[in-house]
């Protein structure tokens, strides 16, 4: 007891939520420290490090591609490149630490459901590589539902629905335990890849993932949208303007997929806890949980209230950081 109470006063314990899109951190003191986009920028001569999060995005297909390149060390909520993604982590607990440590950080991460066993070694060793002493995993929808205030200890059915950049996590929690859940990998990447493949098709213009998201964002302003991207037939600039029903058609196929996610775990769920999820309403946060009438659809054919965090976007890592101060109480929920 005395030991830990020494390696919290001298180190710092973080929680992490390594997401697809975006990388946040939370301390117990400073609450959200950092938030930031998850892309490195990498040095074509050597491999080296140049840029990480938000200054890294900005190269994102602007990068000349005899110099450096950017690129997204997290793909579907799990490590991509071991090596790049030690370096990102390592850089932003730099940044948060902002200093000599006399310990190493303990760090809590949420990770998706379907995580497999060598996943998870990949995230834990990645945390230990960047400067971690200790590394505990706890699972997305769960991490939610404590940043949702939901009353997981108690003998009640809590559902939420986690929509990332990489996946969707889709659990049931009860008594401290995931009665039932369900991870795809299918979430806010997808619809920006189908809004680019759509303009691509029908309008003959290449657009980049960050135009993309922006129209995905912006699905409920009027019923034309003013784009910029490259002419397929000409390779010059061009402007058009496009029919926004038409983008909202265009990600149809993902929506239906996470859609049919909650339903399928319903389905599987035992019918007292589902009773108790018709009760309260299934809590629904991540990126996605922005998305214009996702959570009208989901009441719609789910027949189940639906309701989004106020902080969608801070839920999980919210979650994980209360966690990591209820380490004694939570530990059975923990991964490893």
């Amino acid at each position: 007891m005395l030991l830990n109470k020494l390696f919290n006063f001298f180190g710092k314990d973080l929680a992490m939520d390594l997401g697809t899109a975006n990388t946040l951190i939370h301390t117990p003191r400073d609450g959200i420290v950092l938030n930031e986009p998850s892309v490195v920028a990498l040095s074509n001569r050597d491999n080296k490090v140049l840029a990480v999060g938000a200054e890294a995005k900005e190269y994102l297909g602007r990068a000349p591609e005899k110099k450096l390149r950017a690129i997204r060390p997290m793909k579907d909520g799990v490590i991509a490149d071991f090596d790049v993604t030690s370096a990102m982590i390592a850089t932003f607990i730099r940044k948060v630490l902002q200093g000599v440590q006399l310990i190493k950080p303990r760090i809590m991460i949420c990770v998706p459901t379907g995580i497999t066993q060598v996943e998870k070694q990949a995230v834990i060793q990645s945390a230990q590589q960047a400067g971690a002493r200790q590394v505990l995993l706890l699972e997305e929808p769960v991490a939610a539902a404590i940043g949702g205030s939901l009353p997981i200890t108690e003998p009640i059915g809590n559902m939420v629905v986690d929509i990332g950049g990489g996946t969707t996590e889709v659990g049931i929690i009860s008594l401290s335990a995931v009665a039932y859940s369900e991870s795809i990998r299918v979430a806010g990447d997808e619809m920006d890849e189908a809004i680019q493949r759509f303009i691509r098709e029908e309008y003959g213009l290449l657009i980049g993932e960050t135009a993309a998201e922006k129209l995905k964002m912006n699905l409920h302003q009027g019923p034309t949208a003013r784009i910029t991207g490259k002419s397929l037939v000409e390779g010059v600039p061009q402007a058009v303007q496009i029919d926004m029903a038409r983008v909202r058609e265009s990600i149809r196929e993902p929506i239906s997929a996470i859609v049919n996610t909650v339903l399928r775990t319903l389905e599987k769920s035992p019918p007292e806890l589902v009773s108790d999820v018709m009760d309260h309403g299934i809590l629904l946060t991540g990126g996605g949980a922005l998305l214009y009438g996702l959570p009208q659809q989901i009441t719609q054919q789910a027949q189940v209230s639906t309701f989004v965090d106020d902080d969608p976007l801070t839920t999980a890592l919210r979650g994980t950081g209360a966690a990591l101060q209820q380490e004694r109480e939570l530990r059975d929920m923990f991964l490893n």
